[in-house]
């Protein structure tokens, strides 16, 4: 079979930055470590500092390294955009809203009726009510090109971030029903849909063409860091803030409460971090972009 390749197709010559690429590894290794591990090992003990101190550490030398490397693995200079930079951080907030819901919906679904919180559902009707979000994030993702074109990618992000402030609101203030959790899990599938076609736009307009695989493949990196995050935090919460039923440890209201108020301060910050991202100029033509 003969294999066409169009003439359009991006090609910039390079190499791989393997020590970058080994340094980034490791320096994230040792704070992912940190943050999904802290609390079973304790926040202070000499392994849980060994991961933030080094991880941190390795961070910084690559830091350097990379600004003074040929070919480095991620261009600094360009990550420091404006547009880029905002876009990365408010990603660690959808992130971490995102893996809120996660953690808590199906906990606080599945839990039992007698700790005030749960509403004791099975596995399999907790989870009917938790797939209609991922089933909108499918629905909404023609509807989110369009709007992108039409509106561009920085008004799509903020919508979607203020959807996933007022799900966790909405949440909050009534979740004394399953369908409460249904409606507040569907508007975090409307939020994490528009923000996460939106963010790799903005990533690619505002870089060079030969950057958009790097910068969206860090977003991505800022994003699983969110995620691991909500998942060490929340997970924290949870446990702390528990009650005995039955013999078993199951978490209070104040908990979830808890958890909520904290997706809703990372969706805010996000939702902040949107409105500082610059307006983008007519559009710098780059192959990988549509037209």
């Amino acid at each position: 079979m003969l294999l066409v390749i169009p003439e359009d197709v991006l090609r910039f010559p390079g190499r791989l930055d393997v020590i970058g690429a080994i340094g980034l590894a490791i320096g994230l290794t040792g704070i992912l470590l940190f943050v999904s591990r802290g609390a079973e090992w304790g926040w202070t003990a000499p392994l849980t500092l060994t991961c933030i101190i080094g991880g941190v550490g390795v961070l910084l030398v690559w830091g350097w390294y990379q600004l003074r490397t040929k070919d480095p693995l991620l261009d600094l200079r360009v990550a420091a955009r404006p547009a880029v930079l905002f876009t990365n951080i408010a990603a660690i907030g959808m992130g971490f809203a995102l893996f809120a819901s996660n953690v808590t919906f199906p906990q606080l679904l599945e839990g039992p009726t007698a700790s005030g919180a749960g509403f004791g559902l099975d596995m399999v009707s907790a989870a009917l009510v938790i797939m209609p979000a991922g089933l909108v994030m499918m629905v909404i993702s023609p509807l989110s090109g369009w709007l992108e074109r039409t509106v561009g990618p920085r008004p799509l992000f903020t919508v979607g971030a203020a959807a996933i402030v007022l799900a966790y609101v909405f949440v909050l203030l009534w979740s004394s029903e399953v369908w409460h959790i249904l409606v507040g899990n569907l508007l975090i599938g409307v939020g994490i849909g528009f923000t996460f076609a939106a963010m790799p736009m903005i990533i690619m307009r505002s870089v060079p063409a030969n950057e958009t695989g790097a910068s969206n493949g860090l977003n991505a990196l800022f994003r699983s860091i969110g995620t691991s995050s909500a998942s060490a935090v929340m997970g924290g919460v949870l446990a702390a803030m528990s009650i005995d039923v039955g013999g078993v440890s199951v978490p209070t209201r104040a908990a979830f409460d808890l958890c909520f108020w904290l997706a809703i301060g990372a969706g805010i910050v996000a939702l902040v971090l949107s409105l500082f991202i610059p307006r983008q100029r007519a559009a710098e033509q780059h192959p990988s972009l549509p037209g």
